[in-house]
C-alpha cells in the first residue's frame, strides 16, 4: 500500500493511501446533494481518487474537478437489494480495485452492512452487525435501543391501524410530530413529506385517513422550540466502537423550519453530550461514521436522541479538527491500516447551505427562535456548494435549483404545514417511485460517463 502523504488545507500532511480510492453511493433521486459533494471535495483535496453514483452527467457531484468518473444510474431506492448490489460490484469491477465506500443515505448504508460478504470482496467499509443499521434508520427500532440503554428519547407511538391512531388521538397532548417509520418505505409509500407538526387530533385523523390499514408512521411527542435546543454528533467509530474522529455541535437554522435539513449550524464544545453519544455506541456495538440530531429539552434537562443516521451527514464538512481530519477522512485512513491524527475540534466554525440558509432565515426571523449556545461571531465558515478551488459544483446547483429548486422548497414548507389543515399532497417522485419509478440497472453505453 503506497502514495505518498497528502495535505489537508493549512494542516500538516495527513497519511492517505493514495491507491485506495473512494465510491459515494447513494440510491434515490436527490442530484442537488451537497454532503456528496463535500465528500467528493474531502477526500479528493488530499489525493484519492473519487468516483460517484450521479443521476445524469450534469450534476453538481458529477461536475466536480475531482471526481476521477461519475457513474450515471438513476435509481429510486425501491430496487430489490439484489439488483442493487449487482450494479455496486459492476462499478466495482469498473473502478479495478479496492474502493472505500461513502454511503450517503440510509437505504445505501443498511444495503452495505445486509451484504457486507457479496461485497466485502470488492470494497472497503467498516463491518458492523448486519441488522443494526436497518434498526437504528427505522424511527421505531430507534426509539426501542434508546429504551434499552437508557438513552432520553421523545415519548412515541407506532400505530398499527386507524383504530389505533384514533386511540392515541383521543390522549395524546398536541401538537405532535409524525415520521416515516422506516427508511425504505419513505421513498415506496410515504406516509408524510418528512418530518410533520400535526396540531390537532382532528388534523391527524384526517391525514391518517391516506396511511391505508396499516400506518408507516411514527407519532411522537412535540417539543416545544421555545423550550428546546437542537444538537448534532459526527463521528467515526473503529472496529472496536472506539471514536477516531467524534464532533458537536449546534444547529442555528433547518430546512424546513425546525424540522428539515441543517441549513445553518456551528461547531461547539459539548463534553456531556459527547459523553452521551459515545456511551451509546459502545453499548450497541456499532462501528463507522454516524450523524446524530438531538434536542436538549430544557424542562427536564435532557439531550433527547430524535434521528440516528448510520452514515455521513449531508452537513459533515462543518466538522473537522486541527489536524484536518473530518469523519470522512478518519474512515479512509482508518479502513486503509493508517493512523487517524488527534486534534481539538474547530470550535466556532459555522457551516452555511446557500440554496436553503435564506429561506431558513427569514422563517426563523419570524418565529422568534434563538439559539443560546451559538457562538456571536464565526471563526471560519465552510460553505456547502461555493468553493474557490471547484466552481462547478455551485454553478451547477444555481442552474438546476432556480425554478424547480424554489418550487420544492415551497412544497417542503407546505408539507411541513399540512399537519396543521390536513393531508399534504403527494409529490409527482412519489407517486413515481410507488408505481416503480425509473432505474434498477447501471446504465450502458454514454451512461457510464467520465468526469474529471
Amino acid at each position: 500500500m503506497g502514495g505518498p502523504v497528502a495535505r489537508g488545507a493549512g494542516h500538516a500532511p495527513i497519511p492517505v493511501d493514495r491507491d485506495v480510492p473512494g465510491l459515494i453511493v447513494k440510491f434515490g433521486d436527490y442530484p442537488l446533494h451537497h454532503g456528496g459533494v463535500g465528500a467528493i471535495r474531502s477526500l479528493g483535496r488530499i489525493g484519492v481518487p473519487m468516483y460517484a453514483i450521479t443521476e445524469d452527467r450534469y450534476t453538481p457531484a458529477a461536475l466536480s474537478r475531482y471526481l476521477r468518473r461519475a457513474f450515471v444510474w438513476p435509481t429510486t431506492g425501491t430496487e430489490e437489494p439484489e439488483l442493487l448490489v449487482e450494479g455496486l460490484l459492476r462499478i466495482g469491477r469498473e473502478i479495478g480495485r479496492p474502493s472505500v465506500l461513502v454511503p450517503t443515505d440510509e437505504e445505501a448504508a443498511v444495503l452495505i452492512a445486509e451484504h457486507q460478504d457479496a461485497l466485502g470482496a470488492v470494497f472497503l467499509f467498516p463491518r458492523v452487525e448486519p441488522k443494526l443499521p436497518r434498526r437504528l434508520a427505522s424511527k421505531q427500532g430507534l426509539h426501542e435501543l434508546c429504551v434499552e440503554h437508557g438513552v432520553a428519547s421523545p415519548t412515541a407511538a407506532f400505530p398499527q391501524s386507524y383504530d389505533e391512531v384514533e386511540r392515541f388521538a383521543g390522549r395524546a397532548r398536541f401538537p405532535v410530530v409524525a415520521k416515516n417509520r422506516e427508511a425504505f418505505e419513505r421513498r415506496r409509500q410515504p406516509a408524510v413529506n418528512g418530518t410533520t407538526r400535526i396540531e390537532s387530533p382532528q388534523a391527524l385523523l384526517r391525514l391518517a385517513r391516506g396511511w391505508g390499514e396499516r400506518p408507516g408512521v411514527i407519532l411522537q411527542e412535540y417539543l416545544p422550540r421555545e423550550d428546546a435546543e437542537d444538537w448534532i454528533v459526527h463521528a467515526y467509530f473503529d472496529a472496536e466502537s472506539t471514536p477516531l474522529a467524534l464532533f458537536t455541535g449546534v444547529k442555528v437554522r433547518s430546512w424546513p423550519p425546525h424540522a428539515g435539513m441543517t441549513a445553518n449550524a456551528y461547531i461547539v464544545d459539548n463534553p456531556e453530550l459527547a459523553d452521551i453519544a459515545a456511551r451509546f455506541i459502545k453499548q450497541i456495538g456499532f462501528s463507522g461514521v454516524i450523524d446524530l440530531d438531538l434536542r436538549f429539552d430544557r424542562r427536564d434537562g435532557q439531550y433527547k436522541l430524535l434521528d440516528f443516521n448510520p452514515r455521513m451527514g449531508a452537513q459533515f464538512r462543518i466538522f473537522e479538527n486541527e489536524a484536518g481530519i473530518d469523519v470522512v477522512r478518519a474512515m479512509h485512513l482508518d479502513l486503509t491500516g493508517r493512523p487517524v491524527p488527534e486534534g481539538e475540534q474547530l470550535a466556532g466554525r459555522r457551516y452555511i447551505v446557500e440554496n436553503i440558509d435564506l429561506p431558513a432565515l427569514l422563517a426563523y426571523r419570524r418565529s422568534g427562535y434563538t439559539t443560546p449556545h451559538a457562538p456571536a461571531r464565526a471563526n471560519g465558515t465552510e460553505l456547502a456548494w461555493l468553493a474557490g478551488d471547484d466552481p462547478l459544483p455551485f454553478l451547477t446547483m444555481l442552474a438546476r435549483f432556480v425554478r424547480p429548486g424554489a418550487k420544492h422548497l415551497y412544497q417542503l414548507w407546505r408539507a411541513n404545514r399540512s399537519g396543521r389543515t390536513g393531508a399534504p399532497g403527494r409529490s409527482k417522485r412519489s407517486r413515481r417511485s410507488r408505481q416503480g419509478g425509473r432505474g434498477g440497472r447501471i446504465g450502458r453505453g454514454d451512461r457510464f460517463g467520465l468526469h474529471s
